[in-house]
């Protein structure tokens, strides 16, 4: 695989709530360490349902020697208890960040002190100088609640500008979307690396219930043809391999800076996506 790009590889996993689940994790974290990515990331639940359960999962996956960065929610979030967080990431050793604004959970009556992603950037700098890499999100095909892709497009401008190192993109599956994105961005001053996110295609149910929730559109091609191979796995993962492939293979073809890969846990999906790359 080549790695001329500068940012390398990247891989996301989120905090297994059972014990066989985490010892799963670390199997996975080692096959995917084994690939030098240049960080691995954790999420965070909305509202810090599992922030607990994220600090320790940051701990076990750093234990590769990989550097590790937990996501960083501002909604449901005080700036006391951000900023309490954020010594303890720095005791932790803990150097870089996702920074997001996260989601609102059903019936959660607060937001918190801090509503958008750039404010919780520009608090982090505020509390913390430049002491983390500090990593936003980016949406491609515009944030489900964007009024439009022109706003969303002037969010994501703000989010740099507040701060921010480098962009990890929402999944996609059209190349042309990152790079209209990419090419709006760097028109309205940013200069930044714009990571695309990777998304492996394994099971088509959940990938639709994801995509139809975050706002991240499958081609009607792929949705046909995912649908026709009905219950057989199989069928899926190795169409999946190869659209994906193709798929990252186009996007380094084409300047990307990076790959960024939502595993959901799993290595096996994005090491055969890797394998493919020239």
């Amino acid at each position: 695989m080549s790695t001329s790009y500068p940012l390398g590889i990247s891989f996301e996993f989120f905090p297994p709530n059972t014990e066989v689940g985490r010892e799963k994790l670390v199997g996975v974290r080692d096959a995917l360490a084994e690939r030098n990515p240049r960080f691995f990331s954790v999420t965070y639940g909305a509202g810090g349902s599992t922030q607990g359960r994220t600090l320790d999962t940051v701990r076990a996956v750093r234990e590769a020697g990989i550097t590790t960065a937990p996501h960083l929610s501002c909604i449901g979030s005080e700036k006391a208890q951000l900023r309490d967080l954020l010594v303890q990431y720095r005791e932790e050793g803990i150097d870089s960040l996702v920074a997001l604004r996260g989601d609102l959970p059903s019936g959660m009556g607060g937001i918190g002190e801090l509503r958008y992603a750039n404010e919780l950037v520009e608090f982090i700098r505020e509390e913390t100088g430049d002491h983390f890499e500090i990593a936003v999100a980016a949406y491609p095909e515009s944030h489900p609640q964007a009024p439009s892709f022109e706003r969303d497009l002037e969010n994501f401008v703000r989010k740099m500008k507040a701060g921010a190192d480098l962009a990890i993109t929402q999944y996609f599956f059209t190349a042309e979307a990152y790079f209209h994105f990419v090419e709006r961005a760097r028109a309205l001053g940013v200069e930044a690396p714009i990571v695309p996110g990777i998304m492996p295609i394994t099971n088509y149910t959940k990938l639709a219930r994801f995509s139809d929730a975050c706002g991240a559109e499958i081609p009607r091609w792929i949705r046909k043809q995912l649908e026709a191979y009905g219950d057989d796995s199989e069928a899926i993962a190795e169409f999946g391999t190869e659209v994906v492939s193709r798929l990252c293979q186009r996007l380094l073809d084409g300047g990307a800076p990076g790959l960024h890969f939502y595993t959901l846990n799993q290595a096996t999906p994005c090491l055969r996506i890797l394998d493919n790359l020239a």
